[in-house]
């Protein structure tokens, strides 16, 4: 028996990385997962491998996601969880960012997120229960000059806040995870030297699997996290201590 049996989850940017650890985790807990992705190929794929549904969605589409959370509650007539997970990376210092990279940045992380929330709090809302589950990350905890990213991962915290105290009296969570060093696309992305320094940053001396990450969103997506809203839960081997 799993701790999310029958319950139907939307995970953004599942695609791959730490996303599809995401989808996989929660469909091994039982969850009915829908993948959502723009890479439609490696989404279809990665639903397939864990007998979930798959839907293209751009994030920062209003009338997308309005057509995903159509088909999902056609199909299964509730939402139980969202994870907003979608997100893009700059490792540009805070002055020589160009004005379409700090947008970009902006409408996926922070934008994307928000039209995510604004979706399904209403069918949530009406179930008298939910739980969203908001991806920020170090980076919105602490000052970094990656500002556009900073910037983005900063609003999500404070929109996870003010969601959670808006949401609480119709039995509806929100929540957010903050990863640290985590081995997927971002830290690949980056030189040797700068991943070098970012592990013996790390307390324990090491980055972080996916699949750590993606066992505490599938805790705030339970029933065991019942009583946990507003929180900020880090996942980084200590390195923000």
């Amino acid at each position: 028996m799993g701790t999310l049996d029958g319950k139907v989850i939307i995970v953004t940017g599942s695609a791959k990385g730490m996303g599809a650890a995401e989808a996989h985790d929660a469909s091994r807990q039982g969850a009915r997962v829908i993948v959502t992705d723009i890479l439609n190929e490696q989404g279809k794929e990665t639903a397939a491998e864990i007998g979930a549904t798959y839907r293209s969605l751009d994030v920062t589409s209003k009338e997308n996601w309005n057509e995903v959370i159509s088909s999902v509650i056609d199909e299964h007539g509730r939402i139980d969880g969202l994870v907003n997970n979608a997100g893009i990376y700059t490792s540009q210092d805070i002055f020589s960012e160009s004005d379409d990279v700090f947008q970009r940045i902006i409408e996926v992380n922070q934008l994307g997120t928000y039209l995510g929330m604004a979706a399904v709090a209403p069918i949530m809302a009406s179930q008298k229960s939910g739980s969203i589950v908001n991806i920020s990350s170090v980076a919105g905890m602490r000052a970094q000059a990656n500002i556009a990213y900073m910037a983005s991962k900063w609003a999500v915290r404070g929109m996870t806040k003010g969601v959670a105290k808006t949401l609480a009296n119709s039995g509806v969570r929100c929540n957010s995870v903050h990863p640290g060093a985590v081995n997927t696309d971002i830290l690949f992305g980056l030189e040797d030297e700068t991943v070098d320094q970012l592990i013996t940053s790390i307390p324990m001396g090491r980055s972080g699997e996916p699949s750590e990450v993606a066992r505490v969103v599938t805790f705030l997506l339970s029933d065991s996290a019942s009583y946990i809203t507003g929180a900020e839960l880090v996942v980084d081997g200590g390195m923000i201590i």
